[in-house]
């Protein structure tokens, strides 16, 4: 692993199993941060977690064409949005009525702008969908800029990180609205760009001891923990430098058991399904359901739908 990161960072447009099975860690931990909503477990969870997938993101970003890279992302990432969020409401409705309750969205056509809106008007079985639009929305920007500057290590690019880190910590302390979840855009590109730069360095034996100290601070809650949604984090660059700590050692752990972490894989293969779907999982079986079972439920049910769609071309257009 001494060599220029030919193991582990993918050459060109491959797949490496590794990056699924980073991919299953990370959606494990959301889940894991769903289900166990407070204490030191849900704190460890959200140290990194989210993080985990924009720095991913970053790694395996290479520089595009603009315009065709911006239609795409519009056109594949809000396509499955759009989908899962209808299918949702529509569960919601009846769901709740056949419960004898009232849907979370009840007084139409005036719920229709929260809807649109989506982020931080999006609560309930709802409430992750602020993820998928302000990751596409980072992407879009973060290709603007690598299209310009191919290199992240260009020093140039502290002309755009230093104002996205002040806007990341700044406007967190203005607002808690996130349309589309765009509020944490500034951060996301950051992390982009960390994830980015990662791949060109040469590991070190020497990194493991700062990274597993930085790393521990934020697990074992030292350090506040992250909540990006509402651009929270925690004490400026220590804890987002816990998250970026913990999902380097996490990419290494990737690594190493890639080999014999299939299932691992396979999650991670499904992560944006489960992204969509887990939280809706909780939400309405947590009155009858012990937590661990709840985790059990919030993975495989909607790992069981990622299968489901996968067989049906139609729905494989319209949700992946």
């Amino acid at each position: 692993m001494e060599n220029r990161g030919h193991e582990t960072h993918p050459p060109g447009g491959g797949r490496l199993e590794w990056i699924d099975v980073a991919r299953g860690i990370g959606i494990i931990a959301v889940v894991i941060g769903h289900v166990w909503t407070r204490g030191t477990l849900r704190d460890a969870m959200y140290s990194f977690h989210m993080p985990l997938f924009f720095l991913l993101s970053g790694l395996l970003t290479r520089p595009q064409p603009v315009a065709h890279f911006t239609r795409r992302q519009l056109v594949s990432q809000m396509r499955p949005y759009a989908a899962f969020l209808i299918l949702l409401i529509v569960a919601d409705q009846i769901i709740e009525t056949m419960k004898g309750g009232r849907p979370i969205f009840h007084d139409w056509p005036k719920d229709v702008l929260p809807i649109l809106l989506g982020g931080s008007w999006l609560r309930g079985p709802f409430t992750i969908f602020w993820f998928v639009p302000c990751l596409m929305m980072a992407r879009i920007l973060f290709n603007m800029v690598l299209a310009r500057w191919p290199d992240p290590l260009d020093r140039r690019w502290g002309w755009v990180l230093l104002p996205c880190l002040l806007l990341a910590y700044g406007v967190g302390r203005c607002t808690s609205l996130s349309p589309l979840g765009l509020l944490t855009v500034p951060m996301a590109f950051v992390l982009l760009w960390i994830g980015a730069a990662w791949q060109l360095v040469i590991w070190r034996r020497w990194m493991l001891a700062p990274l597993a100290l930085l790393s521990l601070a934020g697990l074992l809650a030292l350090l506040p923990t992250l909540n990006m949604k509402v651009a929270d984090y925690g004490w400026p660059l220590l804890s987002i430098g816990s998250a970026v700590a913990s999902s380097f050692l996490l990419f290494r752990v990737s690594v190493r058991i890639a080999s014999f972490g299939g299932w691992i894989a396979a999650i991670g293969r499904a992560s944006l399904v489960i992204m969509y779907l887990h939280v809706a999982v909780i939400h309405y079986l947590s009155p009858y359901w012990s937590k661990p079972w709840l985790l059990m439920l919030a993975l495989f049910l909607p790992l069981a739908a990622y299968h489901l769609i996968r067989s049906v071309p139609g729905a494989r257009r319209i949700f992946l």
